[in-house]
């Protein structure tokens, strides 16, 4: 199978939101494959359309009864209380929209997809519509309806690997994949999020039974923090692990220009650490996740995915990219009168500055060996070098 890697995609997402005031009333994935045909990274060659996960697939994870409310609401437009109250259908921040099914379905057929092609030779799979890391099996949470990372990375184990190794780079904590492989010594899930934002979890000593490491980082995290992170965190644990396969989840959220975080991330800074994990495993699965200004994510996930072809995206757009950007709208008040470079450029200007004492703390305690150490043998056991 060719080496180049594979872009999943759909033109669901080009019509379909949550609502006009819901954050993710932005286009997103369409803007992003849009930007990447503009730019003229993305030809038709390296292009698949994302099949809709089945009940059956989803239910490898999800509750078969929620799959059920899902269907039923997207069918019938509308939730009871009782079915609202138990799914969290309708409720803190998962509205009911038309697409409620098919389009979180879509995602994660995405990542079951991109599981298959990993497990019969592709290297490297994007898929910018996944990364929905607070999905619960019986319940939606943080505008997540279903958990595409669990499903790909269970699709990987079902295969027959034994070590995926599962970074999160979104700017909350990704609770959702944390909590469904806790425990479990073939998955090691890594979180660097913002301290003290919702979900509220995620805390550095919160190993999950072993099977996580959490970086809570302050506010105001800086690109240069970030790279220390990598570096001195995220690179050593999993050169420790040995993954066979590699899942990354760049939730666009962690941006400086983005409104729901406080972290102060440029959009080179997330693409240089992709970069440096990628070597981690032969396999890789590329994520999107969390960002809400239209701008900020189709720069990003544009920029993400001319790094997977090793093309540099700090160079102008062209006019055709530009054109694409010229057309965004975003109803909040940085949208009506948008910096220059969100319009000609994908790279956003370097935000470096002093790694802080809080930051060099939390990548320390993520390398404390606790049992980490009795997760790796166990994990290894019965595995004799790395495929």
């Amino acid at each position: 199978m060719s080496a180049r890697p594979l872009f999943l995609g759909s033109e669901i997402y080009r019509r379909s939101s949550y609502g006009a005031k819901h954050p993710l009333a932005i286009p997103r994935v369409s803007t992003t494959i849009d930007l990447c045909r503009a730019m003229g990274w993305l030809p038709d060659a390296q292009y698949r359309d994302s099949p809709m996960a089945t009940p059956a697939q989803l239910a490898r994870f999800h509750d078969p009864a929620y799959i059920d409310a899902l269907q039923r609401a997207e069918a019938d437009g509308q939730v009871d209380a009782a079915t609202a109250e138990r799914h969290a259908i309708g409720r803190f921040g998962n509205p009911l929209f038309p697409e409620i099914f098919r389009r979180p379905a879509t995602g994660a057929g995405a990542s079951l997809l991109a599981a298959r092609l990993l497990l019969d030779g592709a290297d490297t799979v994007y898929s910018p519509a996944g990364g929905t890391h607070h999905g619960r099996r019986d319940r939606a949470s943080g505008f997540c309806y279903l958990n595409d990372p669990v499903l790909g990375i269970l699709a990987l184990l079902d295969g027959g690997l034994e070590r995926v190794l599962y970074v999160d780079l979104d700017a909350h904590h990704g609770d959702g994949v944390e909590a469904a492989f806790a425990g479990d010594a073939r998955v090691l899930t890594v979180s660097v999020h913002e301290d003290g934002r919702w979900p509220f979890t995620g805390a550095v000593a919160d190993r999950a039974g072993g099977s996580a490491r959490n970086l809570p980082v302050p506010p105001g995290f800086n690109d240069c923090e970030l790279a220390w992170v990598v570096e001195h965190a995220l690179l050593p644990l999993g050169r420790g692990f040995m993954p066979q396969a590699l899942v990354i989840q760049c939730g666009a959220d962690a941006l400086a220009d983005d409104p729901l975080s406080r972290l102060e991330l440029s959009n080179g800074a997330l693409w240089s650490a992709v970069t440096a994990l990628l070597p981690l495993a032969p396999r890789r699965l590329v994520l999107g996740g969390g960002g809400y200004n239209p701008w900020s994510v189709a720069r990003c996930w544009a920029g993400v995915w001319a790094g997977l072809n090793g093309i540099d995206p700090a160079i102008p757009a062209t006019p055709a990219a530009e054109a694409v950007l010229r057309a965004l709208t975003w109803s909040r008040a940085a949208g009506r009168n948008p910096p220059a470079h969100w319009l000609t450029a994908l790279a956003d200007p370097p935000r470096c500055g002093p790694v802080r004492d809080a930051v060099r703390r939390v990548a320390a305690a993520a390398l404390e060996p606790a049992s980490y150490e009795r997760m790796l043998m166990a994990a290894t056991s019965n595995v004799s070098g790395r495929t």
